[in-house]
């Protein structure tokens, strides 16, 4: 009975430890995590969206839905006109706010130069956030988690997902 509890046991853990690896494994080839950049305004995902905001709260989608975009300092106010406002980092919020200036945030993912790629067309398919972006629920300093920007992982995931690989799917002239 005691072998058979152990046996259990231990298949259960490598079931969890597989399980584990496919998730990281979501977007193939990824790399080991990158430091953080350094953000002109320190800015914890972790913090946030603990809160109940979602990634869509604040990264709106605009056509043609090439690039999230960041929030406008505005949005961010709604909030902290009362939250944390006498944190240094708020105030400096708050003084991009009332010049109107868009904080200079840092981009983490960059799509690279000849792809035509849209985070629209992704959502419409069902990816979520995540499968990209990691788990972003638990990070506090956003960095790149995965090589969504490199050729192969796109390809590799687009094979994976039946989705189309023709060159002009990515490349426009």
């Amino acid at each position: 009975m005691l072998a058979a509890f152990f046996f259990f046991a231990a298949a259960l853990a490598a079931q969890s430890a597989a399980a584990e690896h496919a998730a990281e494994q979501m977007v193939p080839d990824n790399p080991s995590e990158h430091t953080p950049p350094v953000q002109p305004i320190p800015y914890s995902h972790k913090k946030h969206l603990s809160l109940g905001l979602d990634c869509k709260d604040c990264h709106t989608n605009p056509g043609p839905g090439k690039l999230m975009t960041f929030p406008e300092t505005g949005k961010c106010m709604l909030c902290h006109d009362t939250v944390a406002k006498n944190k240094p980092s708020i105030q400096k919020l708050a003084e991009f706010a009332k010049t109107k200036q868009a904080v200079p945030w840092v981009r983490v993912y960059t799509v690279l130069p000849g792809v035509a790629w849209s985070h629209r067309a992704h959502l419409e398919a069902g990816v979520k956030c995540e499968t990209c972006h990691g788990k972003v629920r638990e990070i506090e300093a956003m960095s790149e988690v995965t090589s969504v920007t490199t050729m192969y992982s796109c390809l590799h995931c687009h094979e994976m997902n039946q989705a189309k690989t023709a060159c002009d799917t990515c490349h426009k002239h």
